[in-house]
Order: structure tokens, then C-alpha cells, then sequence
């Protein structure tokens, strides 16, 4: 039997284990540097990597790399296949023909790996677009999760303790300690699936302790997921049942468009008795706006965060990123500036969700 750390040894078994990483989201937050062909995800944030790189290389040693799927859209595979050259083949990157939400997602992942590997294979469904710093203890929970998943009739998912009331994320509740473990991390059963709360709900969910926020991140046996789906969203067990074993493009092209757009927290999870997570232990971010980006970037000493060419005056508690022609920033605070070649974006901090507002009122050759 697998043990937790026979991921440090190359010599393991764990050809039984894939990822998928959902890589079409928009990013219209991080306008103008996301835009239809190139979102959040195929953005060099943090570092000389796009983030879908970084979720890529994260797993590394826990899902061999040939093991390893990508599923995007036809606008984004030319982007995808770019920043991810060298790591995985362009086989591996899968363009889905309609944007269907995580529940298709979900299926279309699961009939991957039931086509390459059959049902007792285990598999991780992961955004791209989190940032997580610590790859060695994601990697250690991941492993253990998957080999959980591999030897019991669970659906794992990932748990992030709240540090703040946040009104941008799904919850978890959870029940008490059960004695169970993963590896050396304890299991709790997911009681319930919470959508986004208001202001005073997420304060009170902060205070209770029995809720997390829903990181996106699952793990399961493939003849598990098809059992929950039996019972739960009939058209997804159909699908994946199927699936085509090879030449499977005309099959995607003409089936998935047909799946109900829905998430598969609302499809498959918030159904099942199955549910179980794992509190992670790694710092995770979901990036969603622009005010994101100073916690994982060094500020001087006004409390400025910049990238590229960017001098201030003066100025306080800024963001401006600079992707060519230098920003100068005077007597002003709270604000944020980004720079690309066809356009420039002045918001106040206090403003950025609002951003994706904007689209509407853009010429489309900036969107």
C-alpha cells in the first residue's frame, strides 16, 4: 500500500493518479491586462510564470506529468499551450466547445481519466488560478487525499480556514472531528455547501469555526464520481459512460455543448452523503481582483506594491503595475494603475470590483 511520503520516491506507484486543472475562466477583474484570450490565469502576476504554470509544476510528484489535463476553450488553447510548453503535450490541453460551468467541467475530466485508465483511477480537479506559495505541503496533502480517494467511496475536498468575514467565497460546514485521517491530516464530513454570504452572515460564520471557504478543489475515485452522478445528475453519468475510449473530439464537440450549465457543488456535491475535507494547511489565495495582488508582492515603504517601471512622490498605499511605459505616481494614494500597451486603468482601491463593469462599455478589440 501507497504511503504518504513514497511521493518523495520516484520509484512509486502512482500511474493510477491524474489532475485536471480547469483553466477557462475570464478574469475580467484584472482588466486590461486579462482579456478573452489571455485571462487571469495565463498572467505572470507573481512572477516570471503564469499561474497556470505554477498550478501545473505544484503537482509535480504527485500526478505523474503524462498523467496531467488541462481543460480550456478554443479562445485560450493557443495561450494555454504556449505557457505550458515543455511541460505537458498539446494532447493533454483540451479545448471544451461551450462554456458549461464546473459540473460538465467535472464530467468531462472524469471521462478523461475513465478513457486512459478505466474506473479505479483517482483523480484531482483543481482551478488554475489559486496562488499558493507552499508547494511542498500542498503536494503532502494532495497525496494523501488521493490516496484516500483511491481506496474508499469518498468525494474529497479542500477546506480553508476563514481569516476574514469574506463575501466573495462559498462555504463549507463541516462537522466535528471523526477520529479519520488522511495521511497524518484529519478528515471532517462537509454537512453542508454554503453559497456566497452577506457582510453579517460571513462575520458569523468567521466566529463559529465550523465553516470554511470552498477552495474548488476535489479529489475522487472515478467509479465513485460516476456513482454519485448516477444517482444526482443522470446527464453527467451518461456522458462520461459515453466517452468515447479514443478519437473522442467529435463526440466532445457535439455532446457537451448539450450538458446543463450548473457547478458541481450544486450538480453532484451539495447531493451526496460522500463529502468529506481536508482543512488545508497550505496558504491559498483565489486572486480575485487587483487588491490581491500586495499580499504576494513587496511594498516600499508608503505601502506602494509595483511591478515594472514605476516611480512615486509622495504617493501611498498604491498598486501599479507597468507592463512597458513608465508610470509616475504624485500626491496620490489608494489607487490603482495598470499599464499595457493599448490601454490604462485608473481605480480607486475601494473600486475594483467594479471593474468587470467596464466591459460593457469597451470597444470589443480590448476585451
Amino acid at each position: 500500500m501507497l504511503v504518504l511520503e513514497a511521493f518523495l520516491d520516484p520509484m512509486s506507484d502512482n500511474s493510477q493518479f491524474y489532475a485536471c486543472i480547469m483553466a477557462g475562466g475570464s478574469g475580467e477583474r484584472f482588466w486590461p491586462m486579462s482579456r478573452a484570450s489571455v485571462p487571469k490565469h495565463l498572467l505572470k502576476l507573481f512572477s516570471e510564470r503564469t499561474l497556470l504554470e505554477e498550478t501545473v509544476r505544484r503537482i509535480e510528484g504527485v500526478v505523474p506529468k503524462e498523467n496531467i489535463f488541462v481543460l480550456t476553450n478554443e479562445v485560450q488553447l493557443a495561450g494555454s499551450r504556449a505557457a505550458l510548453e515543455g511541460l505537458v503535450s498539446a494532447e493533454q490541453i483540451v479545448a471544451e466547445p461551450a462554456k458549461r460551468d464546473t459540473a460538465p467541467a467535472a464530467a468531462l475530466a472524469t471521462a478523461l481519466v475513465r478513457a486512459r485508465a478505466g474506473d479505479a483511477a483517482t483523480l484531482a480537479l483543481l482551478p488554475a488560478d489559486a496562488f499558493i506559495a507552499d508547494h511542498e505541503t500542498f503536494r503532502t496533502q494532495l497525496g494523501a487525499a488521493m490516496i484516500d480517494a483511491s481506496t474508499r467511496d469518498t468525494l474529497i475536498t479542500f477546506g480553508v480556514k476563514p481569516t476574514y468575514p469574506s463575501t466573495g467565497f462559498g462555504y463549507l460546514e463541516v462537522g466535528p472531528e471523526s477520529g479519520r485521517h488522511a495521511g497524518r491530516f484529519p478528515i471532517r464530513k462537509v454537512t453542508r455547501f454554503v453559497e456566497k454570504p452577506d457582510l453579517t452572515t460571513a462575520e458569523r460564520y468567521l466566529e463559529d469555526g465550523i465553516y470554511l471557504w470552498n477552495a474548488g478543489i476535489f479529489v475522487w475515485n472515478v467509479a465513485t464520481f460516476l456513482k454519485e452522478a448516477e444517482h444526482s445528475a443522470r446527464e453527467l453519468a451518461v456522458f462520461i459512460r459515453e466517452f468515447p475510449q479514443s478519437e473522442w473530439s467529435d463526440f466532445l464537440g457535439q455532446r457537451f455543448p448539450l450538458l446543463h450549465k450548473t457547478s458541481v457543488d450544486y450538480a453532484i456535491m451539495e447531493k451526496s452523503q460522500r463529502v468529506e475535507t481536508l482543512m488545508a494547511k497550505f496558504d491559498w489565495d483565489d486572486v480575485g481582483m487587483w487588491t490581491a495582488v500586495p499580499k504576494h508582492l513587496p511594498r516600499d515603504a508608503a505601502g506602494n506594491t509595483v511591478r515594472g517601471p514605476v516611480v512615486t512622490e509622495r504617493a501611498a498605499n498604491n498598486i501599479a503595475v507597468s507592463n512597458g511605459r513608465m508610470i509616475a505616481l504624485c500626491g496620490v494614494k489608494d489607487l490603482v494603475v495598470v499599464e499595457t500597451a493599448d490601454a490604462i486603468l485608473v481605480c480607486h482601491r475601494d473600486a475594483v470590483q467594479d471593474i468587470k463593469k467596464l466591459t460593457g462599455k469597451l470597444p470589443k478589440e480590448l476585451l
